[in-house]
């Protein structure tokens, strides 16, 4: 009886065989693939950690910022007649307002033309200058205009502009005066009449000091005697609204201001009149934003100890743990934040230093409660002291002293600040008596040195009294691109018959000096004087350690405590200056404890970036035992085919013998 197979050449099932030959070698892909799982949940599990940390660090970002408790909200009774605004230098308190006048630009017409693309004139070319000034006096005969003085604005820059024959036009005009952005806007104003066009100026700022004054140098008596304009004398134009500026009381105390934006009438607070009438205005401090942030600030940890929770629990039902129950990582940021927010802080020399003074502490649960009736308490009564509580802040007993910033490695504490040397400005002061007029020639510059820029400074020609003189010169330096461009500026006057220049920045970089340019003299405006007094830092102490002075900037010393506090020292006296409270409160210290855990480099991300290490790992596993099984399974193709050869062969010698012994069997019979 042959031998019985199902294979190629022995009837074998060769591929059955192999199939669960391999099913049992392929065991530990199934092992991997069970772990591989368990470490993308886990990795998303670090996923729902790292997004509520990070939405508990955004919590953060308004009671982080020192603003937040310095500023004050400013609300009108009636928003129609007044509006404003409070800064952090304000104090809380009621103001009244009586708005009798709003301030307004002067406007001015010229006589009426035929018609506004017609040119005017021969086309030659003349200069246009306008100033701005206070037009003082009385009318002549009783008739208004003309003013019997006008009196120029030196902190207002005179504009010029050409006219010829490209822009001689009515339109070239008004074209020619807005490009030149001389401090008026022109338009073209038509009545109906035989002469019907005519050109409306109107000043650009409001307030009686920017009336405006229009001369004119050159040959064309056209231009010259449309556009001439002077308050005390020829005036070719007519008065359409008189620049004036704006009345008012502030709690029975008068104020005149030449914009309908009025800072300084109220200590840090900003007023925009909007119409006349009488109004009140409450300063009161930001309680309301505040209290949203703090309730932000509770709502986003609960969040977050919520989540921690739920990733580190255990189900008894179910009998299984958490994705993160006993993770170190997880149980450090839980309990870093924990132990940040039980510890008291140094506050700002007040007593409120924990969130339980104001209403906020810790539920049997781990969540945060909030006692709303004791914040509001808290807030209503110890505002002063609940900036420090949060933010990175300070106060000082000197109203002249203010901190203007502060660093990582600033210090809770209160420091001892001692003044030999108050900042001041750069000054030249020249030695020749202003006379009653001083002649200023054509093409004339002088060179000066601002701040440590240098640059050549152009000045109008004409005739100038000293007032006028100052004017120019303030002017001429202020409008200097290499100057403006960086802020830089001069403050120009009459200081006891002769002309003083004043630097707008304190500190050693503060410096003035005039030199002679293209062969002219600065001896015609300070004589021998060429070089001003430069400017000194402030110096002191913090705490009895030298502080680094910049302008009016201290700074504290590097390994101190102190060290990256910056007070600015606005005035007052050398000598003692009494202490500053500084505080690092709760949401700067978990801001900074916060970014420990996030970011690129932070304890969440280089836990994450392990678990991923651990899936790469597992993937270089599987390329490794799939090449293995592909060998397996190539070994056992291999057994198996030799096998099938080997029973093949029997099985033909089988029939064979069975073919010789049924042959003799035959014979025998």
């Amino acid at each position: 009886m042959g031998i019985q197979s199902t294979g190629i050449g022995s009837n074998l099932d060769v591929n059955s065989l192999i199939t669960k030959l391999m099913q049992v070698e392929s065991q530990p892909l199934t092992a991997l693939a069970k772990k591989e799982a368990s470490f993308q949940a886990k990795l998303s599990a670090y996923g729902s950690l790292n997004g509520a940390v990070a939405a508990f660090q955004s919590s953060l970002t308004t009671l982080n910022n020192p603003t937040t408790f310095q500023s004050l909200n400013a609300t009108p009774s009636d928003a129609s007649i007044a509006f404003a605004t409070a800064s952090s230098s304000a104090t809380a308190g009621n103001y009244s307002l009586n708005i009798s006048k709003l301030a307004q630009a002067q406007t001015i017409s010229s006589a009426g033309q035929v018609d506004s693309t017609n040119p005017i004139g021969t086309g030659t070319e003349t200069t246009i200058t306008f100033q701005f000034g206070k037009i003082t006096g009385t009318a002549s005969g009783g008739a208004y205009p003309p003013l019997t003085t006008f009196q120029q604005d030196a902190s207002q820059t005179v504009g010029t502009v050409k006219i010829n024959s490209s822009n001689n036009t009515l339109q070239g005009i008004r074209d020619a005066i807005n490009a030149g952005s001389v401090g008026v806007t022109a338009s073209i104003v038509g009545d109906g009449s035989a002469t019907p066009y005519h050109l409306v100026l109107s000043s650009s700022k409001t307030g009686e000091s920017s009336s405006i004054k229009i001369s004119s140098s050159g040959e064309d008596a056209a231009i010259t005697s449309l556009l001439t304009y002077d308050p005390a004398g020829t005036q070719n134009f007519t008065e359409v609204s008189t620049a004036q500026n704006a009345n008012l009381t502030v709690n029975g105390i008068a104020i005149s201001s030449a914009s309908n934006t009025i800072l300084g009438a109220v200590q840090g607070v900003s007023l925009t009149l909007s119409k006349v009438g009488t109004t009140s205005i409450s300063v009161a401090a930001n309680t309301t934003g505040i209290q949203a942030g703090i309730t932000s600030f509770v709502k986003a940890y609960n969040d977050l100890n919520s989540t921690i929770k739920n990733l580190t629990a255990y189900d008894p039902n179910t009998k299984k743990a958490g994705l993160l129950q006993g993770d170190a990582t997880t149980q450090s940021v839980q309990n870093q934040i924990r132990r940040t927010l039980s510890t008291a802080v140094n506050g700002l020399g007040g007593g409120v230093t924990s969130l339980a003074q104001i209403g906020i502490s810790f539920q049997k649960d781990g969540s945060l409660g909030v006692d709303s009736g004791k914040l509001t308490t808290a807030l209503n009564t110890k505002f002063s002291e609940i900036g420090g509580l949060f933010a990175s802040l300070g106060s000082s007993s000197d109203s002249l002293i203010a901190i203007s910033g502060s660093g990582s490695a600033t210090k809770a504490g209160t420091y001892a600040v001692n003044v030999s040397q108050i900042a001041t400005k750069a000054k030249l002061t020249g030695d020749l008596p202003l006379p009653t007029t001083t002649t200023i020639d054509a093409n004339t510059k002088i060179k000066v040195t601002l701040n440590g820029l240098t640059a050549d400074v152009s000045l109008a020609a004409g005739d100038y009294t000293p007032s006028a003189l100052v004017t120019l010169l303030q002017t001429s330096i202020n409008s200097t691109t290499a100057f403006s461009a960086v802020g830089s500026s001069v403050k120009v006057s009459n200081s006891g018959g002769t002309l003083s220049i004043e630097s707008d920045k304190f500190g050693t970089t503060s410096n003035v000096s005039l030199a002679d340019s293209s062969g002219s003299s600065f001896a015609l405006l300070t004589g021998t004087v060429a070089l001003g007094v430069s400017g000194l830092n402030v110096e002191g102490t913090i705490n009895g350690i030298g502080a680094t002075g910049s302008g009016q900037t201290l700074l504290g010393g590097n390994g101190t405590g102190a060290e990256g506090l910056r007070l600015l020292v606005s005035g007052g006296s050398t000598g003692s200056r009494g202490n500053i409270n500084f505080s690092v409160g709760y949401a700067t210290t978990l801001s900074s404890l916060v970014s420990g855990f996030l970011g690129a480099s932070g304890t969440i991300q280089n836990t994450t970036s392990g678990v991923n290490q651990n899936i790469k790992n597992i993937g270089k596993q599987r390329e490794v035992l799939n090449s293995r099984l592909f060998d397996v399974e190539a070994r056992y193709r291999a057994q198996f085919t030799a096998l099938d050869k080997i029973v093949s062969n029997l099985n033909n010698t089988s029939s064979f013998l069975t073919q010789q012994l049924n042959a003799l069997t035959s014979s025998n019979n």
